[in-house]
């Protein structure tokens, strides 16, 4: 593969990274906030599922080509650890943060079964740090964010994870909303009735 197949390569499976990135936090949104659908609660979850292992692929991807590509000089170690890279060392650490926090979500799945559930569920909320992370990464060091069309794309992966934000936050208040209210019975008076004299 040559440099500039890699060059092209690392922005494509990034673009693509991006996008389903996008897809698994807003399937994990709907998940979770059990999203009204006419598939089965599995069935949406095994879609989450699917969607975040090809995601996690396709960022395994476009690190490996970033990395090759001789032109940046990434090196495997700023792949793991901030700040070690010389080739837009902040912009590289963002996307550094974002594989990070993707691989503790990841590592943290497949051991769901044998960690407890507070603490799969603590760090499965890094994948929603992720996200942020990964946009301000393809902002501030993808040069693709020169043209429209990828200012289009990122404007509309913000759209997609804020309107199932609101969704989730306008569904969890109907729920609560919806609740009925439990009536606490009245309390029996301590005071001793008067025995009435006959």
């Amino acid at each position: 593969m040559s440099q500039i197949d890699l060059w092209y390569a690392s922005r494509a499976t990034g673009i693509v990274a991006l996008v389903l990135l996008t897809a698994t936090i807003v399937l994990g949104i709907l998940v979770a906030g059990r999203a009204p659908s006419a598939r089965p609660g599995f069935a949406r979850s095994e879609l989450h599922r699917r969607v975040s292992s090809v995601a996690v692929a396709f960022v395994a991807l476009h690190v490996l080509t970033a990395v090759l590509d001789s032109y940046a000089h990434i090196g495997w170690w700023a792949t793991v650890v901030p700040f070690t890279s010389s080739y837009h060392r902040a912009w590289v650490a963002l996307g550094t943060i974002g594989v990070d926090l993707l691989l503790a979500v990841a590592i943290s799945s497949a051991l769901r079964r044998r960690i407890p559930a507070r603490a799969w569920r603590a760090l499965h909320w890094l994948a929603y740090l992720s996200w942020p992370v990964a946009i301000s990464h393809t902002l501030g060091l993808g040069p693709d964010t020169r043209f429209s069309w990828a200012l289009v794309l990122v404007g509309g992966c913000s759209a997609a994870i804020a309107g199932a934000a609101l969704w989730r936050g306008a569904s969890t208040a109907r729920a609560r909303a919806a609740r009925p209210r439990t009536i606490q019975p009245p309390r029996p008076s301590l005071r001793p009735t008067k025995v009435a004299s006959s």
